[in-house]
């Protein structure tokens, strides 16, 4: 391979020119002959056997140039990056300049990362509200994991009441004839859950097992079944069963019950404790997200090239597809469930994709100004800590993650924590 020309372009590309020798080509064109001539079909020769001069001379001279041209790209065009010192962002657009005897010439239209500017990013304005943690936060925390450990207990000695489960038959009339659908028996209803039609769940609260009455109603209007909808029905009603939800008592017994701790204090502070992180969490990614917009508006420079937006895209796509499929599920799945389609999830992640790869960009290009750097033992413990994550050995996350790469991750972070801890308040009005 021999580099001609690699010139600036514009929008964040570099154009390049490179050529591959004649006697390389040759090589190529033969190897494509050798793998090809056995499909194809030659009067007087047997398959297979026809001599590469005579298919040329009957196909046209370069009937093989473009598969060994194609061969040819890969190595030739990672060995001008490596000469011209370009890391490309994407897939070069590549085209032949001139092919025959001599060799063949490549160009090739390289994104690169654009050149940016940043000012200003110290002393950005933002807050880091942190909510204080309310009794009602606690108490509702409480009922959850009550509600978890609730038993449901027969009811023999007093009236249905709304919240209560019933069992009972049923039949519907109208106009004193029976319809399709309106039968049931053992039914199982929770009185107030609105399952049934507007009234009917009322009409059974006051009744106790044993009672047999009716339930009049009227269909709604809008009712799915046209020849039903909106005409008044009478269902004959037996009540068979009633069962009411029991919450254990919020007692150190309970406490011991559904945690590690002996007493309902102990165990209250631990929610407590528990729900102050998630406020921090949350706090704190308000915070950042601030940080993220601040930062992205200050960015200047040339345009980022649209390979770099599509690569993150594709990126946070196959990220979505992980934890789907730690959850047992899959895009195919999803997609089924949801109705969306893969171009319409592209669509959605598009925007998260460009304010990602702006971040990256400023933040890349502060820790270029700041001088910042990465240790060997930040090294060492960035993939101690990946490895712990991901339950893999380091020598195989090593293999994974290049070195560098996680070198310039290490510079992003801290170069964020740097602009983190200069922010400021918001003036407060007055």
């Amino acid at each position: 391979m021999t580099l001609i020309k690699c010139e600036k372009a514009e929008k964040s590309t570099y154009t390049l020119e490179f050529s591959v020798d004649k006697e390389t080509f040759e090589k190529a064109v033969n190897k494509v002959y050798n793998k090809q001539k056995a499909n194809i079909n030659v009067p007087g020769f047997r398959k297979g056997k026809a001599p590469r001069s005579i298919i040329e001379r009957m196909y046209g001279k370069g009937v093989f140039y473009e598969d060994a041209a194609n061969d040819l790209i890969p190595d030739a065009y990672e060995a001008a990056l490596k000469e011209a010192g370009i890391e490309p962002v994407g897939r070069g657009d590549f085209d032949i300049k001139d092919i025959g005897d001599d060799g063949i010439t490549f160009t090739a239209v390289v994104p690169v990362k654009p050149a940016v500017e940043i000012e200003g990013y110290k002393g950005i304005e933002a807050a880091k509200e942190i909510a204080e943690v309310t009794d009602l936060e606690i108490d509702n925390e409480l009922k959850i994991v009550q509600e978890r450990n609730s038993r449901e207990i027969d009811v023999t000695d007093a009236p249905a009441e709304m919240g209560h489960t019933v069992k009972i038959d049923f039949e519907g009339f109208v106009d004193g004839t029976a319809f399709e659908g309106g039968k049931g028996e053992d039914y199982s209803l929770k009185l107030g859950s609105g399952s049934f039609i507007p009234g009917f769940e009322d009409q059974i609260v006051g009744h106790a097992i044993g009672d047999e009455f009716d339930v009049n109603v009227t269909f709604p209007e809008e009712y799915h079944a046209a020849e039903l909808a909106g005409k008044p029905a009478v269902f004959k009603t037996a009540l068979k069963a009633i069962q009411k939800i029991e919450l254990p008592e919020l007692d150190d017994d309970f406490a011991k019950d559904v945690s590690e701790f002996d007493t309902l204090d102990e165990y209250k502070a631990d929610i407590k404790a528990k729900i102050a992180k998630r406020h921090e969490d949350a706090a704190e990614s308000a915070f950042e997200e601030a940080v993220v917009k601040a930062l992205n508006e200050k960015l200047a420079g040339e345009e980022i090239p649209e390979a770099m937006s599509e690569a993150e895209t594709e990126n946070l796509l196959r990220d979505y597809d992980n934890r789907l499929r730690m959850q047992g599920l899959d895009l195919e799945t999803y997609f089924k469930y949801t109705g969306m389609d893969l171009d319409g999830m592209r669509k959605q992640l598009r925007p998260q994709a460009e304010s990602y790869v702006k971040t990256r960009l400023a933040l890349e290009k502060i820790a270029d100004l700041e001088g910042i750097t990465a240790s060997d033992e930040e090294i060492e413990a960035e993939y101690a800590r990946l490895s712990e994550n991901y339950k893999m050995e380091a020598d195989q996350i090593k293999s994974m993650i290049p070195t560098a790469s996680l070198t310039d991750d290490i510079k992003v972070k801290k170069a964020m924590e740097l602009v983190k801890a200069n922010t400021t308040a918001p003036a407060k009005a007055d």
